[in-house]
């Protein structure tokens, strides 16, 4: 089995095709990583079954010479996407048993490239949080584990996609990225994010939290995986009037393309207080490694970053008090009975919700009321704009922007939970790119002092993933990142 489980994505498709190795073989292997990692909580629930009807189907395929781009290639599913049959709850006690009849479009879309899915995936309440720790289930926990033997967080919200891909329990996963839910659990677990530009992605099917800021992407453990299913899942989707019609290039082609020629801004406000010396020392080798590839490296400035997080914070919460009022108790999900209707809405909504779910209520709900529209919500969103031109305007000379993806490597479980501002400042360096729509990608650049991943971000234009791929590439090559945590599957 831990040979299968060494394969990438790439390399399994290779073999599948050459017969080396068939889908159920692959997808069994899986399976029975999902079950020797079952401590890390990062699955709700196994589709065992299913999944070995669609390695068959898969396996069919291939022999008729009919595969998809990820045909055989076993997948777990972020517990956002709406999966038909199966139960999806944004892992809430509110949305219980609920069983959509229908398939998001991004994993109808990987379900129809071959893809095989091994069940849902872990997550914070509809994904709100930055540890992976608000979640109905319980927290999923990061394979890297502290040298004392600590139980670390795989970051947030999409923290069990990141744990399932760096634990070799899943070789892709989906997830989706508000303000960083890609990027930062991908940095935290050593493995590849990517957020692509909003609209590259149909929402449908996905629980919203906030709708102007959310995007699904993919987790892999390396760029050429990532790549491989970025190409699979993104399309455009008139079932979703974010859904912008951009042609999507060939990812796989941008991996060789290198960085020779290219401008690559670095930020000077994204040197912050609290940031590891570590991160800045990463930070540092990176724009090296490129300027050693070819590239040139630009000092820009992004002037209005120090607003980001105050905006965000304004923003998500009140796009999620609206899109949480569906949650009633009337049609699905969670009922609390009650005296009343009105108690009927309380009770169940108290019941049904976790506290940081209601905390971004109550303040989402705040920010839009009368009297405090004006002075918050109106102004946050005009920050959004400044946040925005910064980009544009940097965008005017470089090709691509680097810093670093996390301040810090991921914490022990426990330790923020009830910290929520600190909790925040995990996103200090990719809740910018959500604001502006833009596409970034993590990457894993080396380990600190403590044997811990840390992760580089790349920022790019709007519908250019495919340079973010390029400059992935040259930095994945760069920093021969080859560490596993010890939490894994076939592992020590």
């Amino acid at each position: 089995m831990a040979d299968l489980l060494s394969l990438s994505a790439v390399e399994a498709r290779a073999a599948l095709d050459a017969g080396d190795v068939s889908a159920p073989e692959l997808t069994g292997a899986y399976l029975a990583a999902i079950e020797e990692t079952g401590a890390l909580n990062n699955f709700v629930a196994v589709t065992a079954d299913r999944a070995m009807e669609m390695a068959e189907a898969s396996q069919a395929r291939i022999k008729a010479g009919e595969a998809g781009l990820i045909e055989g290639i076993p997948v777990g599913v972020k517990d956002l996407f709406c999966t038909a049959g199966v139960a999806s709850t944004a892992c809430s006690k509110i949305l219980g048993g609920f069983t959509p009849t229908y398939e998001s479009t991004v994993t109808a879309n990987l379900w129809r490239e071959g893809g095989v899915m091994l069940g849902k995936i872990n997550c914070d309440e509809f994904a709100m949080g930055s540890a992976n720790e608000t979640s109905a289930f319980g927290p999923a926990v990061n394979p890297w584990q502290a040298s004392d033997g600590t139980d670390l967080v795989p970051g947030g919200s999409s923290g069990g996609s990141a744990s399932a891909v760096a634990a070799r329990s899943a070789l892709l996963a989906t997830g989706t990225d508000t303000g960083g839910s890609i990027r930062q659990p991908a940095a935290f677990c050593g493995v590849v994010g990517m957020k692509p530009t909003y609209g590259r992605c149909s929402r449908w099917g996905i629980v919203a939290f906030a709708s102007s800021l959310d995007q699904a992407g993919p987790f892999s453990r390396t760029v050429a995986d990532n790549a491989l299913m970025m190409q699979a899942m993104a399309s455009h989707d008139l079932k979703d009037s974010t859904s912008t019609d951009a042609p999507l290039p060939d990812l796989m082609a941008a991996l060789d393309k290198g960085v020779k020629g290219m401008k690559i801004g670095v930020p000077s406000e994204y040197v912050m207080d609290g940031m590891d010396s570590e991160v800045v020392a990463l930070w540092e080798k990176g724009q090296a490694w490129l300027r050693d590839a070819g590239a040139e490296l630009v000092e820009i400035s992004l002037p209005h970053t120090k607003y980001a997080l105050p905006a965000y914070y304004i923003i998500a919460p009140a796009e999620a008090s609206s899109n949480l009022a569906r949650y009633d108790g009337v049609r699905y999900g969670l009922r609390v009975e009650a005296d009343s209707l009105d108690d009927m809405y309380g009770e169940t909504r108290a019941a049904g919700f976790g506290d940081e779910v209601q905390r971004r209520i109550m303040i989402g709900t705040y920010v839009l009321s009368a009297g405090y529209y004006d002075a918050y919500y109106l102004k946050a969103q005009k920050v959004r704009r400044l946040i925005k031109q910064d980009f544009d305007t940097a965008y005017e000379t470089v090709d691509a922007i680097l810093t670093p993806a996390t301040p810090t490597a991921a914490f022990p479980v426990g330790r923020k939970v009830d910290d929520p501002v600190t909790n925040f400042l995990n996103d200090v360096f990719t809740v910018p790119a959500n604001l502006a729509g833009l596409p970034g990608m993590a990457v894993p650049a080396g380990l600190n002092a403590d044997g811990l991943p840390l992760g580089l971000q790349i920022l790019g234009r709007p519908f250019d993933e495919a340079t973010l791929y390029s400059i992935g590439r040259v930095i994945e090559d760069a920093a021969a990142f080859d560490a596993v945590p010890s939490r894994r599957a076939g592992g020590a």
